[in-house]
């Protein structure tokens, strides 16, 4: 290009215009070089450069800014960019995104949850739950999901210590035992243990001045006395008697088993007098039915070659003996007496009895003698009075059971009875407390509880405190039924089992299955497999057994008569009771205080 002469302002390069102008444009700097060539503005954020005669402008594209458009414009900085949740900045740019769990809108802008259920798959065997942005995996009560397995596993909560005794885990829950025999039931958490308390206190008071005859376990006598005379002396005897025992032995009187001897017992509530006179027995029966639970004086005299029996003044029997009972023996007369029981085994009598005799004594005189001895060793054991009220029933302490050895099976003789076994109970009870074992069976091989019906005091599965009778084989019950326990009044349980079905009723009315139909012959098949064993019937509690064993392991305390299969049992005839047991007298509940 052409050159200027310098002047004041020193030279200038002219450089051709670049731009074409209107004709008649007059240039006011016809010299000024175009300043967007070269252009000066950053390419990438430049739409276009415009030149200012002397300086220049740069139009910014859309996301650009600063003097040359070189410098990003953050959008995320206002408003988030319009965006709903998240915003990214990019060079000259932005877009919207999504949290996880969200996709974006169609408008660019919004965020739409994704329902993540829709996928089958999602939580496997667990139910899903969709929630804004992300979905849960839920399980039963008791169960725990597991991510990797995508499936719901059992919560073994005995691992977690919640039980303060025996824990027993089952699928989705979990069960807490408490050592029963020990005297201890489940506490209103259901997990720690409380002892069992009497809740109906029953009249326990004893009277230091009375003889209980049902003492001994085996039927030996509660007393032995040993009378030696100079002279020969008749036999006087008289008592006070009270029982509801209807067989058993009241006394003994004479020498040994081959000579002259009497029996004075009790059989069918009616006074019995066996006597042997020089090898020759004789069995006499007569006089009212004593076994009513009152006192009455009876009393045994040998009068002018006469043995006459009295109840309460009135002679009941007289018979004519061959003998006296005082037999002479190196220069004395010797006389045994036994209350309660025979020096020798009943099978050696006229005619067997069952010995032991549930009933009570006082105002004993033996021989017109001032006997003291007899009442110091009775005063000093509580175990030797009897208590000072009586009912009818067997009263269970809360400490024992008695058992038998009976069997379920029908015999073939049975003709026309659609099942091999039966199983009837009718327990009529008293309870003290409200938890023990009424009626259970045991298989001693196995230490089994093929069968149990038990108080007590909370539904396990449900885990409710409500007072219930719980009908079992072995530690799963089959139907329950609710009972008021502490009401001080007697109450009729029933259950019955046979091929098919098993059922419980409380005073009439039938309890609820808690088993399926499918559960319970499969509960009932068990239970016929035990009754082929041998197995004995418990009344009162069980044997030392693993808590877990059945339902209930505590000892009943109250009172309790139990006929099975239409007959009752007579604790005199169990192969084994405790001796706190009385068989046949109960004490009744204590009046409410005024």
């Amino acid at each position: 290009g052409p050159w200027v002469s310098p002047g004041r302002s020193g030279p200038h390069r002219l450089w051709p215009r670049q731009r074409s102008l209107s004709p008649g444009y007059q240039d006011p700097h016809p010299h000024l070089p175009d300043q967007c060539t070269p252009n000066p503005c950053d390419k990438k954020g430049t739409q276009a450069c415009q030149d200012l005669m002397g300086n220049f402008f740069c139009l910014c594209k859309a996301g650009w800014g600063g003097r040359l458009c070189d410098r990003d414009v953050n959008e995320c900085s206002q408003e988030n960019g319009g965006c709903l949740q998240i915003c990214h900045n990019k060079p000259g740019s932005f877009h919207c995104a999504c949290h996880s769990g969200f996709q974006l809108s169609s408008d660019g802008r919004t965020c739409q949850d994704i329902d993540e259920c829709a996928d089958s798959e999602a939580c496997g065997e667990a139910r899903c739950k969709n929630l804004p942005g992300s979905y849960s995996c839920l399980c039963d009560k008791g169960f725990a999901y597991s991510s990797q397995e995508k499936a719901c596993r059992d919560v073994d909560e005995c691992l977690q210590g919640r039980c303060e005794q025996v824990c027993v885990n089952s699928p989705g829950s979990y069960t807490c035992h408490c050592d029963g025999r020990g005297g201890l039931k489940l506490s209103q958490d259901m997990d720690t243990c409380e002892d069992i308390l009497p809740c109906v206190p029953f009249s326990m008071a004893k009277s230091v001045k009375s003889l209980y005859l049902g003492r001994m376990f085996s039927g030996t006598p509660v007393i032995r006395l040993r009378f030696k005379r100079l002279q020969p002396t008749r036999l006087v005897a008289e008592f006070d008697f009270r029982t509801f025992d209807p067989e058993g032995i009241l006394l003994f009187a004479g020498g040994h088993q081959d000579s002259s001897w009497i029996v004075l017992a009790l059989r069918a509530g009616r006074l019995e007098l066996q006597l042997r006179y020089n090898g020759v027995g004789r069995v006499t029966s007569s006089g009212p039915v004593i076994n009513h639970g009152m006192w009455q004086t009876i009393s045994v005299e040998e009068l002018a070659r006469n043995l006459v029996i009295k109840v309460n003044r009135d002679a009941v029997m007289k018979i004519a003996v061959a003998g006296d009972l005082f037999q002479p023996e190196r220069g004395l007369y010797h006389l045994n007496l036994t209350v309660g029981g025979i020096p020798f085994h009943e099978k050696d009598l006229v005619q067997p009895i069952n010995p032991r005799l549930d009933g009570c004594m006082r105002s004993w005189n033996w021989l017109n003698g001032e006997d003291t001895t007899i009442q110091e060793t009775v005063k000093a054991n509580t175990k030797m009075q009897c208590f000072s009220v009586t009912e009818r029933g067997s009263f269970y302490p809360g400490s024992g059971f008695a058992f038998y050895s009976l069997d379920y099976m029908r015999t073939p003789l049975d003709i026309g009875t659609e099942s091999t076994w039966e199983i009837e109970v009718v327990a009529h009870i008293r309870p003290a407390a409200d938890t023990g074992v009424l009626f259970a069976l045991w298989v001693p091989d196995l230490r089994a509880v093929p069968l149990s019906v038990a108080l007590v005091d909370y539904h396990s599965t449900k885990k409710l405190k409500k007072q219930l009778v719980v009908l079992a084989v072995e530690h799963v019950a089959l139907a329950l039924m609710e009972i008021k326990v502490c009401d001080g009044q007697e109450h009729m349980v029933t259950i019955s089992l046979r091929e098919g079905e098993a059922t419980l009723e409380v005073d009439g009315t039938r309890g609820q299955s808690e088993v399926s139909a499918a559960q319970l012959q499969e509960r009932l098949a068990v239970l016929e497999k035990h009754l082929r064993s041998p197995v004995l019937t418990f009344a009162g509690g069980l044997p030392d057994v693993p808590v877990t064993s059945a339902p209930v392991t505590a000892f009943y305390r109250g009172c309790m008569t139990l006929e099975v299969n239409r007959r009752l049992l007579d604790l005199d005839e169990a192969a084994y009771k405790h001796s706190d047991i009385t068989a046949h007298s109960c004490p009744p509940v204590e009046p409410a205080a005024a």
